[in-house]
């Protein structure tokens, strides 16, 4: 099953403490108390595998490695590893909880409100959605000519955590839509050798498959009825796959007893999930006319 919508937790590492020791050496007293490391930040990270998300789906809380607490003899302890979680290409991530943190490249930074945070467009783009929590101060920190043996020391500072929702939405070059049982997925199969199910009973696709011709891309978007952008049949739930494909091919069965009210069924749905969908250049194709 493709898991193409799912909400989970993140939460970033939290910083280390800082550390309170002082050298037993009598010849050089002071404090040696090092810093804590920084807490591990979370990562998104674009793949090409449409099922990644599918790791989510029993794991939905996910946190990044703490910092680890200073040490003597002015040791910091060692930063969190980081959390890179692989998504599909074509995925948006939504934020619940007010602004995030996105970093797209160490020159570029900002807040993102909520609602759309960003979408993961090409394979090996990574952003940060959370970051880790600073180290705290260790005393060597707190010296000073008044204070020589300062018992001051710094928590580490908390990482952030969001609830993110992960939305994928396919990215092709051509959308095969249609009413059940058109013929959609043995046009693909035909065309890209893709293995899609094909059977004389409407339904039989109903999760979103993907063909290569040449350099294009293929999707067969599951056979949607009328009703759908309501959410009745599979509904909504795979028209927003239609929304990132360049071109439809509109198939409809010569075997119908209506065409030009099954083509009426889909362009109006497409209308009413959305204006721009409905505008997309469009291609009509009769099916099983052999």
């Amino acid at each position: 099953m493709l898991i193409d919508d799912i909400t989970i937790k993140i939460k970033a590492g939290d910083g280390g403490r800082g550390a309170v020791a002082f050298n037993k050496n009598k010849m050089s007293l002071g404090p040696v108390g090092g810093d804590g490391g920084n807490g591990g930040s979370v990562y998104f990270e674009g793949v090409s595998d449409l099922s990644a998300l599918a790791q989510f789906r029993y794991k939905k809380d996910i946190k990044a490695k703490d910092g680890a607490n200073g040490k003597r003899q002015f040791n910091d302890g060692p930063d969190g590893d980081d959390l890179v979680l692989k998504v599909p290409v074509g995925t948006v991530i939504h934020n619940f909880d007010g602004s995030a943190s996105l970093t797209i490249n160490p020159e570029q930074s900002r807040r993102i409100e909520t609602g759309k945070i960003e979408e993961i467009i090409k394979i090996g783009q990574r952003i940060s959605v959370a970051r880790g929590g600073r180290g705290g101060k260790g005393n060597f920190k707190f010296r000073s000519s008044t204070n020589t043996s300062p018992r001051q020391f710094q928590f580490g500072a908390p990482g952030e955590s969001f609830n993110i929702r992960l939305e994928l939405k396919l990215i092709a070059d051509i959308g095969l839509i249609g009413l059940p049982n058109a013929g959609k997925s043995s046009l693909l199969n035909e065309l890209t050798k893709a293995k899609s199910k094909v059977a004389s009973y409407p339904f039989t696709t109903l999760e979103p498959n993907l063909g290569v011709y040449y350099e294009l891309i293929l999707a067969d978007i599951p056979g949607l009825i009328e009703g759908a952008s309501a959410g009745k049949g599979l509904g909504v739930k795979f028209l927003r796959h239609v929304e990132r494909t360049k071109i439809l091919f509109h198939l409809i069965s010569a075997e119908s007893e209506n065409p030009e009210k099954d083509y009426g069924i889909i362009k109006k749905e497409l209308e009413h999930y959305s204006k721009e969908l409905a505008e997309k250049t469009e291609y009509v194709f009769l099916s099983k006319s052999d």
